[in-house]
């Protein structure tokens, strides 16, 4: 389609919406649309205040229960297409069909997006909902008004040629289409494969990951090359954009392709999983998620630190839970010199052998480390099943050997400064000046 093809075409569209107008039947028509619309609203408004979709619903499957939610937010449309029907068929029945058409095509309209809402109903993103919603309806609306060929057409006439890729406004929004619907299965195809994967007792936490990321990146590059495919776009000819992708991953986005390659590694060498306990720099906590770029650190008060795979690939990680959970628990404490230190080292196993948390088939252990300035410094260890949770352990042992510090007599010594002045007095020189007459 040229442009005087494209003129001639909005001349005689022009010539047509002005021989509709000046017709007493376009009002007439106008006039039923308008009431119909008033009416739909109104009882679309209604039906919404008083029909609980939640209460009715109750106990359905979530898809009937998303297409119940939207058959009731839409039934102001529904019942706008109902009146047109009603309004058309009356008419048709009174007068000639053409005195009608705007009744018609207000109706097939209706009807279109009423369609369309209830089939994207299984759709959960609602931005994917509304961008396919609206292009399916202007697809429709341009079908209804017989003018969807010469869009079809205008959109292919203007192009771009690059080597061998010709784009057009066409062809782009064929390929936009066909990528949403392939990364929409593509994402519900993965769904399922990780969950069926995650519910695998014979895999590892890290290598359910890996396969996870693995499977949804084949499935992405799948449907990206289906998708350019459909359109008929040859892969060979997006060669000439290799280089400078290259160079832009190059320059651009040597960090993000350094954290990918990181992530990978991280699940293929298991140093790092979900569920470890781990300490990097100065955050701690547990793994609850690794991602493509960074892993996920609950720190158990409600922050969680997002830290980038190459963090960890590059930085020291202690990581607690690595090749056993069993954590040895170091309590550091002191008395006066007038304590028994074989007592106070009974003492202090005794309490904690008693620690609910304490393994029972390692004893704990006291030692007697050093005699000091202001009293004698001890060492009690033991072991606990999980690091989860330590300062809690220490601190319940410590408050179990003050109790029992006190029942025995055992003072913990602590730092006395006494300041002395001696008695007698300095002596100050003063010199007296004796006044000249």
């Amino acid at each position: 389609m040229d442009l005087n093809e494209i003129t001639e075409f909005l001349q005689s569209a022009a010539r047509s919406v002005g021989a509709e107008v000046t017709s007493p039947w376009f009002y007439l028509q106008l006039g039923l649309i308008l009431a119909a619309a008033g009416i739909a609203y109104a009882s679309g408004a209604a039906v919404r205040s008083r029909v609980d979709v939640t209460s009715v619903a109750m106990g359905w499957p979530i898809p009937l229960r998303l297409f119940v939610r939207v058959l009731v937010g839409s039934a102001s449309t529904a019942v706008f297409a109902a009146l047109m029907t009603l309004a058309r068929v009356v008419m048709l029945a009174s007068t000639w069909p053409s005195r009608s058409y705007l009744l018609a095509v207000a109706a097939n309209l209706a009807f279109a997006w009423l369609i369309i809402r209830l089939i994207t109903s299984v759709i959960r993103n609602a931005f994917i909902v509304r961008v396919v919603s609206l292009s399916a309806w202007t697809i429709a609306a341009l079908s209804i008004l017989g003018q969807l060929q010469p869009a079809v057409e205008a959109l292919d006439s203007i192009s771009i040629v690059l080597g061998d890729l010709r784009l057009t406004p066409l062809l782009l929004i064929k390929l936009g289409a066909l990528l949403i619907l392939a990364l929409w299965l593509t994402n519900i195809a993965s769904n399922f494969v990780e969950s069926r994967i995650n519910r695998s007792a014979d895999l590892t936490p890290s290598i359910q990951v890996l396969l996870v990321k693995m499977i949804r990146m084949g499935l992405m590059v799948v449907a990206i090359a289906i998708a350019l495919s459909a359109v008929g776009i040859n892969l060979s000819a997006l060669a000439v954009f290799s280089g400078a992708v290259g160079v832009g991953i190059g320059i651009g986005l040597q960090k993000i392709v350094a954290n990918f390659i990181s992530g990978i590694i991280l699940l293929a060498d298991k140093s790092v999983k979900p569920g470890d306990l781990v300490t990097i720099g100065d955050s701690s906590g547990r793994i609850s998620a690794m991602k493509t770029r960074y892993i996920s650190v609950a720190a158990g008060d409600g922050r969680e630190f997002l830290i980038p795979n190459e963090d960890l690939v590059t930085q020291k990680v202690v990581n607690w839970t690595y090749t056993d959970k069993n954590t040895l628990v170091k309590v550091s404490f002191g008395t006066n010199y007038d304590a028994d230190p074989r007592l106070v080292c009974k003492l202090a196993i005794d309490i904690a052998a008693a620690a609910p948390r304490a393994i029972k088939s390692k004893p704990p252990n006291c030692i007697l480390t050093e005699f000091a300035e202001h009293g004698m410094k001890f060492s009690l260890t033991f072991w606990i099943a999980d690091p989860e949770g330590m300062d809690n352990v220490k601190s319940e042992v410590m408050l179990a050997l003050w109790d029992a510090f006190k029942r025995e007599g055992i003072r913990v010594p602590y730092p006395v400064r006494e300041i002395r002045v001696r008695g007698g007095a300095l002596p100050v020189e003063t010199t007296v000046e004796v006044p000249t007459s």
